[in-house]
């Protein structure tokens, strides 16, 4: 067991707490829904970012680089100035939604290096211009571009040009859970001198402006001793904490609104929360506190720098009040800390693969493990209002039906700057690379999801902050499922508590979707939304324009998958309680409604399936009783392939109940095998397959589209829209209206959701990895007999197996160097090709563009593109050759 391991072990049993401490600081607090107490709903507007400095937060707090403590009441970050900035950096910078031509967009260069589950080892760097920071520039030019003109970003304004900026490289490393060792590397990689401020700051969320029952904490220069360099931290709860600095001037203020500045009224004293950015930019030495107390306060560094020199400050935050030389170990904790990080990383992938790989898989996992947030939201509360506040006048608030949701918890965020809120759908694709690096984390943010105080009680899932009630895809059993395979794969513990208290409340959620979405009553699901945004030609979260409904092939595939999800669980929790086999008979028979439902011809039933263009469509049934084929050839005709699973013939053998009603179904409603997997047939090692898509009929039909190369297959993994209509748009006319859908490889070029999302062509890593989950699985059951042609019309017949290790090499080769020496994640951004302080940063983007690969959407959202850190995982299984990585994939499966 690596020393990692060991602390997390002792986090778990309560013996010390490593992940009291953490990266939980939010990256963008200002423009959420949360600080959002206007009568429109406007949250961009209510709490823009020029308030941000000047203007306290009520339900949360951010900065850069920073830390917290779980309930996020202390936190530490660092601010910047560059001499010329009008602005303190203390937070990042980035487009509202309104002022993006394609949404709202952080644009700050800022990168997660590395980082343990127990947070004992952290790294992040941020690049800092030595110029005026082109606030205006920026939000000028993106909204003077349409949507069929790319963003501006920060490095087109020629701000980095000739390398004239600060790398800031953050550092933490923990000596024991409570003592946490900081070390701040400013360099100058510019030609010149320059001289940049380093603010480390220590402030208290502020509390007590909204809660009169809420004592004021204390910040206050010296401890006990007298000395001078540290600020004592006093609160109620979280008790006395201390932060030693080097030597240099402290600034003190209040974490206060500047109501002065912001509303014109009086403030209740001079020491405010833009205190120390008026001291710094605009000289008023009466901004700061000269009794040196106040609930935020820094340390102000003034460092002259010159030409490619670097300069590095120490700190230290713990609970330790008899540190006489607090700075002396600081070169061996940190030596430690990292070396134990390598060998715990070296352990979750043991296999040889390139150095490059390596450094990808390495800042996956660091960016899931920075991107963990405080989340506090209490709805009743919001929507109330605060009693030291005038009560809220809003006009049909957000969420008003979400009035039992009670979030105060530290939860895996999609992005920390776009989307500093949880995000259901999101959240299930985290947990996969989350379970294995920290296991205990994964599960818990599942079990988290299916709360009382979380989930509606009508059983639905809250979706995401703008609005709980939409619906997304119910991968929450998937989830659930493979966290707890991952555990016993890779650390030989099974958690079946967590898979039985996860499953109980999932029964709850699956009776939602059973009653709430399954329009007619005939397994045919609507599901609206789905995540999948703008991949439709409506938008499916709103009234279609058309009148009726729709039936999609994509709900009803998801639904397919969560039984499939529920029947697997079920049947292992038959090892410890043999009366889940009546429920796992139950989601057998449910899924075999739906397969044959999607697949049906009858007077009753229009079925999903085209049997003309072989292919799976939605179906738009109008008022007046007529019903289309919506014949867009997208990833809502691949989802199918997702309902799949495996039955072992030793599973069935160990359930005799079971197995009776297994084989009553084959004999006795012989209706419900058409169109479906053959039951009765046993496929390798006599294994039974459950499948939406045919393995005979329709896979390879199904199969020969997705992997076109002029069709969904990119040389970066699947397109989430067929390229045929980049040539052929789809049309459908309707009551005097044409709505129309094309194939758009990057941005969108819609406003239907703020043009900060597009499923009319590029990549998205969360549906390629279920893809290649559900080739792997198709493969086991059968066999190297089944081969396609990969790509269509290559002449090159592949295993699935091999197609599955295909998609994942593509995948991986978005964010590898090329022979060129190029990543194509960085598009054209030649800077991150070429210069060497650049070539090995990675991003993590929302999706990807379908020809080049180029990062797209939130740079940030490591949360399911960290999926990229499995995938490479999976793929060192291999020794040295190809043969034996399918055999270890074929091993695993068995294992599953």
């Amino acid at each position: 067991m690596t020393a990692e391991e060991e602390r997390l072990t002792a986090d778990r049993n309560r013996q010390a707490y490593w992940r009291r401490w953490g990266p939980y600081l939010s990256e963008r607090q200002w423009g959420t829904v949360r600080e959002d107490y206007s009568a429109d709903g406007n949250a961009w507007a209510h709490f823009p970012h020029d308030q941000a400095r000047s203007r306290a937060y009520r339900w949360g707090e951010d900065g850069i680089a920073g830390i917290s403590d779980n309930h996020q009441r202390l936190c530490f970050a660092i601010a910047l100035w560059n001499g010329k900035d009008p602005i303190l950096k203390e937070r990042l910078f980035g487009l509202t939604g309104p002022e993006g031509n394609h949404g709202e967009d952080v644009k700050e260069y800022y990168f997660y290096l590395d980082n343990t589950p127990s947070h004992a080892y952290m790294k992040y760097l941020y690049k800092y211009p030595h110029t005026a920071f082109p606030y205006t520039q920026l939000v000028q030019e993106n909204q003077r571009r349409g949507y069929h003109e790319p963003e501006v970003e920060l490095a087109d304004t020629g701000i980095f040009d000739d390398d004239r900026y600060f790398d800031i490289y953050i550092e933490y490393a923990k000596a024991t859970d409570e003592d946490i060792l900081i070390q701040i590397t400013a360099i100058n990689h510019g030609a010149e001198q320059s001289t940049l401020h380093l603010l480390p700051t220590l402030w208290f969320r502020n509390t007590w402006s909204w809660d009169l029952n809420s004592p004021k904490p204390q910040l206050q220069q010296g401890d006990s001793k007298g000395a001078s360099s540290v600020i004592t931290a006093s609160h109620p709860t979280l008790g006395d904490r201390y932060l030693y600095c080097q030597s240099t001037a402290l600034l003190f203020t209040e974490n206060e609104t500047n109501s002065d500045r912001l509303f014109g009224t009086p403030n209740s004293s001079p020491y405010v929360k833009d205190g120390i950015h008026d001291y710094i930019i605009n000289g008023r030495t009466e901004a700061v506190n000269p009794q040196q107390i106040g609930t935020k306060a820094a340390a102000d560094y003034e460092l002259t720098l010159a030409a490619h020199q670097s300069q590095t400050i120490q700190l230290r935050l713990t609970n330790r009040a008899d540190l006489a030389t607090p700075f002396a170990e600081f070169a061996d904790v940190f030596a430690l800390r990292q070396q134990e990080a390598d060998e715990f990383y070296q352990r979750i992938t043991p296999n040889q693969i390139s150095d490059d790989a390596r450094n990808i898989q390495r800042q996956a996992f660091a960016g899931l493990l920075w991107t963990k947030q405080y989340y506090h939201y209490v709805v009743a509360d919001w929507l109330q209002g605060d009693p030291t506040q005038p009560p809220p006048q809003r006009h049909n608030p957000r969420n008003s039906d979400w009035i039992h949701l009670f979030n105060d918890d530290i939860i895996s965020m999609p992005d920390k700057w776009e989307f500093p809120w949880f995000a259901a759908w999101d959240l299930a694709f985290h947990c996969i690379p989350l379970a294995t690096i920290d296991p205990d984390f994964a599960k818990r943010q599942l079990q988290r999801l299916t709360r009382e105080w979380y989930m509606h009680p009508n059983g639905q899932i809250p979706a995401y902050e703008w609005h709980f009630g939409d619906v997304n895809p119910p991968v929450h059993a998937w989830a659930t499922w493979r966290v707890y395979q991952i555990e016993q794969e890779l650390y030989g513990r099974s958690d079946a508590q967590f898979l039985e208290r996860v499953f109980q409340k999932l029964l709850l959620n699956f009776t939602w979707w059973v009653n709430q979405k399954d329009h007619n009553g005939n397994n045919i699901f609507q599901g609206g939304f789905l995540g999948l945004d703008n991949i439709g030609i409506f938008d499916r979260s709103a009234e279609l324009p058309t009148g009726g409904y729709l039936e999609q092939s994509d709900a009803t595939s998801w639904m397919g998958m969560y039984c499939l999800n529920m029947l697997e669980i079920a049947l292992e929790l038959t090892k410890t309680n043999p009366t889940y086999e009546d429920i796992a008979s139950k989601f057998f028979e449910h899924f075999l409604y739906i397969s044959d439902a999607m697949n049906h011809v009858g007077e009753e039933n229009v079925p999903l399936w085209d049997e003309e263009e072989r292919f799976f469509y939605d179906v738009l049934h109008l008022p007046d009783d007529r019903h289309h084929h919506l014949k867009v050839r997208s990833m809502v005709g691949l989802v199918p392939l997702f309902a799949t699973g495996i039955l072992e013939s030793s599973t069935l053998d160990r359930l005799p109940d079971f197995k009776r009603r297994f084989e009553w179904f084959i004999d006795n409603r012989p209706n419900l095998q058409r169109n479906l997997a053959a039951l009765s047939t046993s496929g390798a090692r006599s294994r039974r397959l459950l499948a939406i898509v045919n393995p005979i009929e329709r896979l390879k039909h199904v199969l020969q589209r997705l992997l076109d190369e002029t069709e969904f297959l990119s040389p970066y993994g699947v397109r989430s829209l067929s390229k045929i209509h980049a040539k052929q748009p789809y049309t459908f006319a309707e009551g005097g209206q044409i709505h129309t859908i094309a194939y758009e490889p990057a941005e969108s070029t819609t406003g239907m959701f703020g043009g900060n999302s597009n499923w009319r062509g590029p990549i998205w890593l969360p549906m390629n990895f279920l893809i290649i989950e559900s080739l792997q699985k198709f493969h086991s059951y059968l066999g190297d007999e089944f081969t396609v042609e990969c790509p269509t019309g290559s002449g090159q017949w592949l295993t699935l197996a091999e197609v599955a290790t295909e998609l994942s090499h593509r995948i991986i080769g978005i964010f590898e160097q090329n022979a060129a020496g190029n990543r194509p994640v960085h598009g054209g951004n030649h800077r991150f090709h070429t210069n060497p302080h650049c070539q090995n940063l990675l991003l993590f983007y929302e999706y990807f563009n379908g020809d080049n690969g180029a990062g797209l959407g939130a740079n940030h959202q490591t949360g399911w593109t960290g999926l990229v850190a499995t995938l490479i995982r999976d793929c060192s299984e291999s020794d040295i050759t190809q043969t034996q990585y399918l055999q270890s994939i074929s091993s695993t499966v068995d294992r599953c």
